[in-house]
């Protein structure tokens, strides 16, 4: 059975960092793709970054691009977020998701997902 398992939500102010992480356990060793998604109040879930080792590449939302970095840890089977220069645009609950295939922003194209972990920025 496999689990995502995120960690590091918490409440910071505009300008500040915070760092997400994602353990994944069980059948993880066919995962190409780990990827951060979120949803934002009253907004659609959408895709944040992923790492897809297929294509040996990273992607990022346009709107976190060189604010947020993520990097995956293959040994421990973990992925993480790094975000700085926080906004309070990006107040939302974020989730890790993983996938056999390439990253995808089609969320049903995720079979995997975490519980989410809450992210709050005030200004």
């Amino acid at each position: 059975q496999v689990q995502l398992v995120e960690s590091g939500g918490g409440s910071v102010q505009a300008g500040g960092s915070l760092r997400l992480s994602c353990v994944a356990s069980g059948f993880t060793s066919s995962f190409n793709c780990m990827a951060w998604f979120r949803q934002r109040p009253g907004k659609e879930r959408e895709e944040v970054a992923g790492a897809d080792s297929v294509r040996n590449s990273w992607v990022y939302e346009e709107s976190v691009r060189g604010r947020f970095t993520i990097s995956r840890d293959s040994s421990t089977n973990t992925i993480y977020l790094q975000m700085d220069s926080l906004t309070p645009e990006d107040t939302a609950v974020y989730f890790c998701a993983a996938r056999e295939s390439s990253c995808s922003i089609i969320l049903s194209m995720y079979p995997y997902w975490g519980q989410g972990t809450q992210v709050t920025v005030s200004s």
